[in-house]
């Protein structure tokens, strides 16, 4: 007891010492059990690492938002074509009438970017040959000889043009058809009218698409008696309707006849957008 009580009051640095290297070691013992159990936490994370956790139960709801713009631009496409003997003498006749298409439209105002050639082909033009009048013989016995095999004559050459055309000043498209149709433009593609910057509209398609399906989101959570989370996965699909399409028959079938400028109603367009959203629940 003595010997205790001379330790405990022991004032030497020697005992000091001895207090401070046993305070060390706890505090040694502790800071390891520390890191122990961080290490093993961050193990356990290394499995999901980049994965997300999946959910336990979702609901999919959609919504369709619509608006409706006036078009500003009208396209249409137009092809002339011609069959020669001789591919120059095609081509001449393909030149002179498109140059003469040409130059109408550059006088209704349209500009050089807004023509473009989309197709140039030359293609042989054949026609079937069965080598003159074929009347079976017969022989004095009943056997029928056959006539002499046809064959494949070339004839000449068709050379083909196709032109698109974009008609910014839209209310003029009327105008520019007829013009193609006075100078004996006798082939005319589908005319369309679109909108050039429908980005704008497009977003607000979105957005009441979007809005539609969150409404449906939540009446259905309430119903079920359930609360909405996260979003699981987003997805839009969408379409625009072109509601004028004319061809060129529409015109009368001698458009080479001058006549008045056909008339073309533009309508409005439709910009469609359909959004699926699936949301977790709980």
């Amino acid at each position: 007891m003595e010997d205790q009580k001379n330790m405990c009051e022991c004032k030497s640095p020697l005992c000091g010492m001895h207090r401070r290297h046993g305070a060390l070691k706890v505090l040694l013992v502790i800071l390891a059990i520390y890191i122990a159990v961080l290490a093993i936490g961050e193990v356990k994370k290394v499995g999901i690492i980049g994965k997300d956790i999946a959910p336990q139960a979702t609901i999919v709801v959609s919504g369709e938002g619509e608006q409706f713009a006036k078009p500003d631009i009208g396209t249409l496409s137009f092809t002339v074509r011609d069959t020669k003997k001789v591919v120059a003498d095609a081509q001449q006749a393909v030149t002179t009438k498109t140059d003469a298409a040409l130059a109408a439209l550059k006088a209704q105002g349209i500009a050089d970017k807004d023509i473009k050639t989309t197709s140039y082909s030359i293609n042989p033009h054949y026609e079937w040959n069965q080598g003159g009048y074929c009347a079976v013989p017969v022989s004095s016995d009943g056997i029928a000889y056959p006539c002499p095999p046809g064959k494949q004559v070339l004839t000449g050459y068709e050379v083909s043009q196709s032109v698109e055309v974009k008609v910014r000043a839209i209310d003029t498209t009327g105008a520019v058809l007829g013009k193609l149709g006075d100078i004996g433009v006798t082939e005319v593609g589908a005319v369309s009218f679109s909108i050039e910057n429908e980005d704008a509209i497009k977003a607000a398609a979105r957005a009441e698409a979007i809005t539609k399906a969150q409404d449906q989101a939540k009446i259905l959570a309430d119903q079920l008696g359930v609360s909405l989370a996260r979003i699981v996965s987003f997805s839009e699909s969408g379409d625009g309707f072109m509601p004028i399409y004319m061809k060129a028959n529409a015109y009368g079938a001698d458009m080479a006849t001058p006549s008045a400028a056909p008339s073309v109603p533009t309508g409005e367009n439709r910009i469609v957008s359909n959004v699926t959203i699936t949301y977790e629940i709980r």
